[in-house]
């Protein structure tokens, strides 16, 4: 726990007089122990009961000078976890502190703006939150510095929106997009704690998860209320200006929507949050600003904090719907007809008719009774949320006197404890004192020792630091892009679940109105049927007229006044079947037309139902278009790679090539699959895009690791990985174009990637290192001991070269003398160069080993770096192998057993060894190493000598060997004709011998990298490596550990005419 131990001077300074001062004093302790509990480098979230103190602290002074003062002595730069709580109890001293505690902020901006920037550039998890966090908090105190009419808590009323905003559109305008801004910040906070999380119940239960939760609480609270704000304005704009003008808006609105929507659902599934806050649920989709009726549709989000867990109560009824009695029935009136007549027969019809008009008329009462009622539960539940609001006001003012309260019983108590805590620490520290000077003389005297290693540490460990603040830079950026790559994936698939679900609630409505309108040709149907059987019963009473007609036309003597009046009677009857006739016909006519109109809409709902399926193949094959588009974009990328001269400098490893192709090799049956039933249901392609974004990641990415790999493969093998990557991404990228082609998809064949890919697959596996012959464990050991070797190799050179001087001045004398002198002091000057270069290597390497293996031990640094611990083996036996066969040739050249060529030769070969150790030595040091420097000027003195070696062995040779003076006077032009011919014979006969052995030399120097790839790579062919010839009795050189592939900068060149050859620098 980070703890305050003294109180700053200008907290001191304020005091103002000796009656106040105990007070001061006191409050000035508790505060210091509040933020030190509050705010450590422990990772579990802030205790609310001591950040509740730090706010009433603000209160009580009427500021945040206090907090700030302590604040300010915190190591923050020191902990990441430390700076994410020192955030979190800002951010709710902001939100619930005094009103002038964002004023004492704005002095401290700049200490905030440093942190955040400092962790920004670190690569660790929580630095990255603090640095998100920082810019929130910034963005938050300009906000409401600019805007005072909105405390620190955003908790405003809708009038003081509207008096903040103003009547000025231009003013809304740039409000509006502050509050973006300001939600901008929020949101991204929240994601990046939830990227660093599992969303698992288990995580937000840990103490590390709570840490980084915790302060998504104040995050809430600030979102709902800027929510709500942002809705109000949005549709303030719309009624001032028009809605192509608010496009950008709107798009930004719904983005933030929908990131918001999203936060509060991951919230809600969490344990942690269900018990410390209630997080309202946004509606499922944004508002619809372009309806201006729509504003009394929002509803305004509602965060409440709990002080217990509530019980569960049952909810009243607010509103309590019960169904009326149906509409008194309107008074029948029959049709003259029936007045006449009577009823007839099939009066089943005129009911039926009558209880469906009664039956709509109920329907529209109904639902304008329905309509009413909504409007006034709407109404009620405004008014109840306005009590709640309020009771709310209420309950959080009653809370803050409690915790007034619980905090000054906690002071006190706590003064008592830190008082009895003083008092033990007194005593203890008495002792400490007085053993502490006693281990002070002593630190001193070790601590001018360590000095002059530390400064040398201090330049190291800031070079380390740059090299780190670099890679974890570009790690960043590689994380951010791949999160970016992730989060498209998700809107592109939550796109296309959301145009399913509206394609399918189309469906179910279009086929709701096929049902409904399917009834209604049904009921007309039927109303048709019944106007018919009444027509066959109107006639039959007509046939019925007749007859009584006929019977009172025979009674026509006895009642004709009867029968006129019947006649009359008969007359307006017959008028009455005319208008039923007429009316009949025009029941008919208007039941065909509305059967036709049915049957157009019919026609109508069946065309766009097949334009939706139709739109939703379109859409499923552009989405596939789409990503085959972009996934030849990568693979042509990745082909392009391999022409690329910038990617020559790129190299792989077979081990990993291989991992790769069986990857992609993988992912082809995947993408056999996704187009099968791809081409089985046309309007489902999520499983072939799924299939296809990853087969073209993993087969770009198997085409440039080849292309890497093939940088350090010999070149057969090479040109061969290079063809077969050539290969993979032709076939993919054809595959990829069918793809995009309706007619050419149902022909295409992914399983044609698969050939190309088991070839680059064999390749990578024949092209990884064989077995190595010692263990890794050995290494460290074999290293010191091939060290020591060489060494000991050189001081015994130099032991037999000054043996070989003495005997050569009692032996020979002369001309002889000189020469054999000459030569071996130009040997003795080499071994000493050598072995000054040795032992600067081997300072270099204990150099390298210690900056390099931190809290490992030697022989696993050693087994870490195998590749370049072998390279060191190798070339300290080289270095030992040519000092030995340099003393065996001077020792024949000596004694006038040998050849100077040979001698010649072993100087070329102790440079390359040299070269080669020199090259292995600076792969792992540090550039500014004086150490480097020394071996390097050792290495150019090892050439030097290694030239006057030659050149005095030339010289020598001159001397010595007898030029025959060529006499040509007692020769006859015959004579000489012929010694010209056969000489021209010797010169081609030599020439031959001198090409054949070329061949044999090269095949020798093949033959040497394939004994040398047993513990390395094979070696290229075209290598210029030599190797010294085969004598009889030498001993052979050691083979190599790896294969050359670059050439070192040489410092002095040395000429090829004279057998002289550059070293090759090995690629660890």
């Amino acid at each position: 726990m980070n703890s305050i131990k003294n109180v700053p001077a200008r907290v001191l300074s304020r005091r103002p007089g000796h009656s106040l001062e105990a007070e001061r004093e006191q409050f000035d302790k508790t505060q210091a122990i509040s933020i030190s509990k509050a705010i450590n480098s422990q990772e579990a979230p802030v205790k609310e009961k001591h950040a509740r103190r730090i706010i009433l602290g603000t209160h009580h002074e009427k500021g945040a000078f206090t907090f700030w003062s302590y604040a300010i002595g915190l190591p923050l730069p020191s902990s990441s976890i430390l700076s994410w709580k020192f955030c979190h109890v800002l951010h709710k001293v902001l939100r619930d502190g005094h009103p002038n505690v964002l004023h004492d902020c704005q002095r401290y901006r700049s200490n905030i703006r440093e942190i955040g920037d400092l962790w920004g550039h670190l690569h660790d998890r929580y630095g990255q939150l603090v640095n998100v966090y920082t810019k929130l908090l910034l963005t938050k105190i300009s906000f409401h510095l600019k805007h005072p009419q909105f405390p620190a808590s955003l908790e405003v009323t809708d009038e003081v929106l509207e008096k903040a905003a103003g009547t000025d559109v231009n003013n809304i305008f740039q409000l509006t997009v502050e509050m973006f801004d300001y939600m901008d910040c929020e949101l991204r906070l929240s994601e990046s704690v939830f990227r660093q999380l599992n969303t698992a119940i288990a995580v937000s239960q840990m103490s590390s998860g709570q840490c980084r939760l915790a302060p998504l609480i104040q995050v809430i609270q600030d979102c709902s209320h800027l929510y709500h704000y942002t809705v109000k304005l949005m549709f303030k704009l719309h009624s001032c200006l028009p809605a192509d003008t608010l496009q950008g808006h709107r798009d930004r609105f719904h983005e933030q929507f929908h990131s918001l929507r999203n936060f509060f659902r991951r919230a809600s599934d969490m344990l942690y949050f269900k018990r410390l806050i209630q997080i309202p649920r946004l509606p499922e989709g944004p508002p619809n600003f372009l309806r201006a009726s729509a504003l009394a549709e929002h509803i305004k989000p509602v965060v409440v904090i709990p002080e217990e867990a509530p019980e569960d109560e049952e909810p009243e009824n607010l509103i309590e719907i019960s169904t009326g009695p149906p509409a008194g029935e309107p008074a029948v009136v029959a049709d003259l007809f029936d007045q006449t007549f009577g009823p007839p027969n099939g009066s089943l019809k005129d009911d039926r008719d009558l209880q469906i008009e009664n039956l709509k008329r109920e329907v529209e009462l109904l639902r304008a009774e329905l309509e009413k009622i909504k409007l006034e539960a709407q109404r009620y539940i405004s008014q109840l949320k306005g009590q709640v609001n309020s009771l709310e006001a209420e309950l959080e003012e009653q809370r803050k006197q409690k915790q007034k309260a619980l905090v000054d019983n906690e002071q006190l108590r706590h003064e008592l404890a830190q008082l009895r805590a003083l008092q033990l620490e007194s005593s203890r520290n008495q002792g400490l004192r007085e053993e502490a000077e006693r281990k002070a003389s002593a630190t001193e005297a070790r601590y001018s020792k360590l000095k002059e290693k530390h400064s040398e540490l201090i330049n190291t460990h800031a070079e380390l630091l740059r090299k780190n603040a670099d890679t974890a830079k570009q790690l960043t950026v590689t994380q951010q892009s791949q999160e970016e790559v992730a989060r498209v994936k998700e809107q592109l698939a939550f796109q296309m679940e959301q145009v399913k679900r509206e394609s399918e609630m189309k469906l179910e409505e279009q086929s709701d109105q096929l049902e409904k309108l399917k009834r209604e040709l049904e009921a007309k149907t039927g109303e048709l049927a019944h106007a018919q059987e009444a027509l066959s019963r109107t006639e039959q009473s007509g046939s019925e007229l007749s007859s009584r007609l006929d019977t009172l036309s025979a009674e026509k003597d006895a009642l004709s006044g009867a029968m006129r009046q019947r006649e009359a009677d008969l007359l307006a009857a017959q008028s009455l079947v005319r208008e039923k006739e007429a009316a009949l016909s025009q029941e008919q006519l208007r039941g065909s037309q509305e059967r036709g109109e049915l049957q157009g809409r019919l026609a109508e709902k069946e065309s766009q139902e097949q334009g939706l399926r139709q739109r939703l193949l379109d859409e499923q094959f552009a989405m596939l278009r789409g990503a085959a588009a972009e996934a030849q974009g990568i693979l042509q990328d990745a082909v392009n790679k391999l022409d690329d001269p910038l990617h020559l400098r790129c190299t792989s490893s077979p081990d990993y090539l291989v991992s790769r192709a069986q990857a992609a090799l993988d992912t082809v049956s995947a993408l056999e699959k996704g187009h099968a039933q791809y081409l089985t249901s046309l309007a489902d392609a999520s499983s072939l895009v799924a299939a296809l974004t990853r087969f073209s990641h993993l087969a770009a990415d198997t085409i440039i690791n080849g292309g890497a790999t093939s940088h350090l493969a010999p070149t057969d093998p090479a040109d061969r990985l290079v063809d077969a990557c050539r290969e993979c991404g032709a076939r993919a990228l054809e595959l990829l174009g069918q793809l995009q082609d309706r007619q050419a998809l149902p022909r295409a064949q992914p399983g044609l990637v698969r050939t190309p890919l088991q070839g680059i697959l064999q390749l990578g596996e024949e092209l990884k290192p064989k077995s190595l012959d010692v263990r890794q464990e050995e290494l460290g050991a074999m290293v010191d001991k091939e060290m020591a070797a060489t060494s000991a190799a050189i001081e015994d050179a130099v032991r037999r070269i000054e043996d070989m001087m003495n005997q050569a001045r009692h032996e020979s004398s002369g001309v002889k003398l000189e020469v054999n002198e000459r030569i071996l002091n130009s040997c003795t000057e080499l071994m000493k160069a050598i072995r000054l270069l040795v032992m600067t290597s081997t300072s270099l390497q204990k150099e390298i080993v210690d900056s390099g293996r931190g809290a490992a031990t030697q022989q696993e640094f050693y087994a870490k770096n195998s590749r370049w611990t072998e390279g060191l083996i190798s070339a300290s036996k080289a270095v030992g192998w040519g000092a030995t066969q340099l003393v065996e040739s001077a020792d024949k050249v000596v004694l006038h057993k040998g050849k100077y060529e040979e001698l010649i030769v072993c100087s070329h070969e102790i440079a390359a060894s040299t070269a080669q150790l020199v090259a292995a030595s600076k792969v792992k040091a540090n550039k500014h190493s004086p150490h480097l420097s020394r071996l390097q000027e050792c290495s150019r003195t090892v050439n030097e000598r290694a030239a006057n070696v030659v050149a005095s062995t030339k010289s020598g040779q001159e001397q010595i060997e007898d030029r025959d003076t060529m006499d040509f006077s007692g020769m006859s032009l015959i004579k000489l004709k012929k010694q010209e011919m056969e000489i021209q014979v010797r010169v081609l006969e030599l020439e031959k011998t001198l090409e054949v052995e070329r061949m044999r030399l090269g095949e020798l120097r093949k033959q040497h990298y394939v004994l040398a790839g047993v513990m390395g790579t094979p070696s290229e062919e075209d290598t210029n490596r030599p190797s010294a010839a085969p004598r009889s009795g030498a001993s052979k050189k050691p083979p190599l550990a790896q294969k050359p592939t670059v050439a070192p900068r040489q410092d002095h060149q040395l000429d090829k005419k004279d057998g002289v050859y550059s070293a090759q620098l090995m690629n660890y």
